[in-house]
């Protein structure tokens, strides 16, 4: 029977994949930003940097710090694939059939401990098969937020081991897979924070040792937020630097009610034509799940008060989170801290798909009959099998995103909305990386990097050069091994004094004292982990 279910299981998750063995990309909204932003992230990795931070090409060359900005994690795996041989494309569509059929066991793993194997099954199937994840795939080629959908029932299945079954060995996965969710995603992540402190709370409450859990779940979130620290504390304390953050009005981004109920279909952005937008709906079967557990809760009372506790508590998040998503909504969000963070208010769709489909699988466990449960898996599939077939493919090779200025000009984010403060967008583009703009001279022997150019200056006069690449902290110039000081021109380049004499040249990126600040939480926090692993090593052969 276990045999039977994890063949299910792989079978399920893998069939919505199927679009991905075409060659080229399905269209989408974000897939060739990814494609741009994993090949300048693969550039600067392989120059030397083991996390980019700087994209050197894009801009017009003038280059961006998106990436510092931006989630590390899925670029890396793309990163890896490519390492393999396989194109920029390719490791994009890998990247996203690796997350999604992690995701699909994750997401077992984690409703089997209150379900049952196939109770886990039907909540596995009914979450890769919701709308709102074939949307990510295959709408908006949502990279990082398809990792996050991956990761988090990760981290929910460590922790509940953790509490619910006081196996301190999941103490270790769960810090890691918080920290790798971060990573993956800082918008979803964000928005799964506060779920999962009060989902640990609850949990912890019905299981006992409440003192010992708090102080394990405590102990696990400051290590998860400090492995992911090296992403988000930059992102956080240097935002000032950069524009075009929260440049989304959240008003108009609110689906209506019918939306997420009535199934519909459509490709284009949330606020364009209503006959052609993406599918705002939650999904046939995860709504017939979350209203069947208000019937189940009737028998709950009198047999399991504990599960009854947990089905409430996800019941009410979810008409909470329902709330969310209507413009009725929209004082919250107009004055809750933080809360426009999320950009538009039908990204909660993630955490209502998690939450019903979740609940799917206890309808097993109460009417105990297995033919059902496979039918739930089936007619799961057969109602959004339509959603997964592309209309048409891009058929192109990596190349032509890199030759073209539509792509390499612009700052690779959706509008071109992200630069620096200083930056001025009416710059053309240039030849030369370094120009000589007073006195006289010549540069020769000059090496590029992504993120270091290395050359000779022959300085006739003293005279003032200037880098062709936009300011951002942590540019620094040595001149003959000597720092020397850096001036931000009107145009937002920067620029440098060198006396006369013949001089060696560095221009590197280098890690402000935040960014070294916050690479050494994370480093320490990866020690304290694996100390603590090692404990527990220990103590399991003794």
């Amino acid at each position: 029977m276990r045999m039977k279910i994890w063949v299910l299981l792989i079978l399920t998750s893998s069939f919505i994949l199927w679009p991905l063995k075409h060659h080229g990309l399905p269209p989408s909204h974000d897939a060739e930003t990814h494609i741009i932003r994993s090949y300048q992230f693969d550039k600067t990795l392989r120059d030397g940097d083991w996390y980019p931070r700087w994209q050197p090409d894009v801009n017009k060359g003038y280059g961006s710090p998106l990436l510092n900005y931006s989630y590390p994690l899925p670029y890396y795996v793309i990163s890896i694939f490519h390492f393999f041989g396989f194109s920029f494309i390719d490791g994009f569509k890998l990247a996203l059939a690796f997350a999604t059929i992690t995701g699909g066991i994750l997401l077992f793993l984690w409703a089997r401990i209150f379900w049952g194997n196939l109770g886990g099954l039907i909540s596995s199937t009914v979450y890769t098969f919701s709308p709102y994840h074939i949307v990510d795939l295959y709408v908006r080629g949502a990279l990082g937020e398809i990792w996050s959908l991956a990761l988090f029932p990760g981290f929910l299945w460590a922790v509940t081991m953790l509490i619910k079954k006081k196996n301190v060995n999941f103490f270790v996965p769960s810090a890691l897979f918080l920290g790798l969710l971060i990573l993956s995603h800082n918008i979803l992540a964000y928005m799964f924070f506060p779920f999962a402190i009060v989902y640990c709370v609850v949990i912890t409450m019905i299981s006992g040792e409440t003192k010992k859990s708090l102080v394990y779940v405590s102990s696990l979130i400051l290590l998860g937020l400090g492995i992911s620290g090296i992403f988000w504390i930059p992102a956080l304390l240097e935002k000032e630097f950069v524009r075009g953050l929260l440049v989304y009005n959240i008003y108009e981004h609110f689906p209506e009610v019918y939306q997420l109920i009535v199934p519909s279909w459509g490709t284009g952005f949330s606020n364009t034509d209503l006959s052609n937008q993406m599918s705002f709906q939650i999904g046939i079967v995860n709504i017939l799940a979350v209203l069947t557990n208000i019937f189940i809760l009737l028998q709950l009372f009198k047999k399991n008060i504990k599960d009854a506790v947990v089905i409430i508590f996800f019941l009410i998040v979810f008409f909470v989170v329902m709330f969310l998503l209507l413009n009725v909504s929209y004082p919250v969000w107009k004055y809750a801290p933080f809360l426009n963070y999320f950009q538009f208010p039908w990204r909660f769709l993630s955490l209502e798909i998690l939450i019903s489909a979740f609940l799917a699988g206890s309808i097993l466990k109460f009417w105990n009959v297995r033919v059902l449960g496979y039918i739930l898996v089936l007619v799961t599939i057969l109602l959004t099998i339509g959603y997964i077939t592309p209309s048409y493919y891009w058929e192109r090779e990596d190349s032509y995103y890199f030759s073209r200025p539509n792509f390499m000009d612009g700052t690779n984010i959706s509008g071109n909305i992200f630069n620096t403060i200083w930056f001025d967008e009416e710059l053309k583009k240039q030849k030369e990386k370094i120009v000589i703009i007073s006195g006289h001279g010549t540069v020769s022997d000059l090496s590029i990097k992504s993120t270091k150019y290395v050359f000779t200056l022959i300085a006739q006069t003293p005279l003032t050069a200037q880098v062709k690449t936009a300011y951002f902290p942590g540019w620094e110039v040595k001149v003959d091994k000597k720092t020397t000081a850096i001036h931000k021109t009107k145009e937002g380049l920067f620029e440098f004094n060198i006396s006369s004499g013949k001089h060696l040249v560095e221009v590197k990126f280098t890690n402000t004292p935040i960014r070294k600040a916050a690479t050494f939480v994370s480093l320490a926090s990866l020690t304290i982990l694996f100390l603590f692993s090692r404990g527990l090593f220990d103590r399991m052969k003794r």
